[in-house]
């Protein structure tokens, strides 16, 4: 005890950390507003994906999961319409092989499969100008 110093709230060391006279509270105010709004852009930034994703294209199932070249194969899911959708591709792990698309609704899309060789793909939706390779797959046969 005897090497701590003596508090003298008073004194004008304090005075100038909590005084009115030289602007300290208008300070804590932009503080608090910076604070404030660093909070909301951090609530609208974990918020945001989560709203934009609820209307993102979602592929639940490929029926059949398998067939040849030409096939039909009909993709369910939600989002799927041409405002969401503008294109499906099968994909490997270096191309992206497109497919016509024969009929596509909000909750359904009917494909042929595209000229590939035989083997596993992942089914591939175009969003925009973005191609998402999901992990639906599809296997074609020789």
């Amino acid at each position: 005890m005897a090497n701590s110093p003596a508090v003298d709230p008073g004194s004008s060391r304090f005075g100038r950390l909590s005084g009115v006279e030289n602007g300290n509270v208008f300070l804590s105010r932009k503080r608090m507003c910076l604070n404030i709004g660093f909070i909301a852009a951090a609530l609208l930034l974990c918020l945001a994906p989560r709203a934009v994703g609820q209307n993102s294209p979602k592929i639940t199932g490929v029926a059949p999961n398998t067939g040849k070249v030409n096939d039909s194969v009909t993709l369910t899911g939600e989002n799927l319409g041409k405002d969401s959708v503008s294109a499906v591709y099968l994909s490997d792990d270096k191309d992206d092989f497109k497919a016509t698309l024969v009929e596509q609704g909000s909750a359904k899309i009917i494909l042929k499969v595209p000229q590939v060789k035989s083997g596993g793909y992942n089914i591939s939706i175009q969003e925009g100008d973005k191609i998402l390779i999901l992990p639906v797959r599809f296997t074609v046969q020789g």
